[in-house]
């Protein structure tokens, strides 16, 4: 079935393309959604009328992919996770993990558009992230996957040094004691 289609549509086509498609996909769920209208005369006609503000919206679309492509090219995301000593994440680090830490510099993008290497990381290390913007345009994003286990070993080995040392000057200050009473005792002998 023809069909042109009012907004769009990921994996089919953007506002006021001409799409064939299954005849239950367009009845069943672009009709409906109110994503497309039928192929005929007053539709063609409809679309001509407003294809200056349709390609007006393109162009907003395009130079806005150009300057959130420049944003994510200079971003590099740090995610921690907890991970095995060998470095194996207990988890793994998805797309939808990745779009909360973009959300967090400010930047939003749906996570259908994050392209994840073999679909999950699951090993502590450094890897680039396709992100996909608008028609051809995508844009590199650098990821490193961190282990809190190597924060949680640092903060108690520093932890483990600050209450060790007291210890160990109490247990020398009871050596010291301790000799010096079994000198002042020999001298009295």
């Amino acid at each position: 079935m023809k069909i042109i289609l009012n907004q769009d549509v990921y994996n089919l086509g953007e506002e006021g393309d001409v799409c064939e498609v299954a005849n239950g996909y367009a009845r069943n769920f672009l009709l409906p959604q109110g994503f497309a209208v039928p192929f005929n005369n007053a539709n063609i006609a409809l679309f001509k009328s407003k294809a200056a503000s349709i390609n007006k919206r393109k162009e907003e679309k395009r130079s806005a992919a150009l300057s959130l492509k420049e944003k994510l090219q200079g971003t590099t995301l740090s995610i921690k996770m907890n991970a095995g000593e060998s470095g194996k994440l207990f988890g793994a680090v998805t797309s939808q993990s990745i779009v909360e830490a973009l959300m967090k510099e400010g930047i939003e993008i749906d996570k259908k558009k994050v392209d994840v290497p073999s679909n999950t990381i699951k090993m502590v290390g450094n890897y680039q992230v396709l992100v996909k913007l608008y028609e051809k345009e995508s844009a590199i994003v650098k990821l490193t996957v961190l282990s809190d286990r190597d924060d949680q070993i640092a903060a108690a080995k520093e932890s483990a040094s600050v209450e060790e040392t007291p210890v160990v000057v109490e247990e020398i200050v009871e050596e010291e004691t301790v000799v010096e009473e079994a000198t002042e005792e020999s001298v009295e002998e």
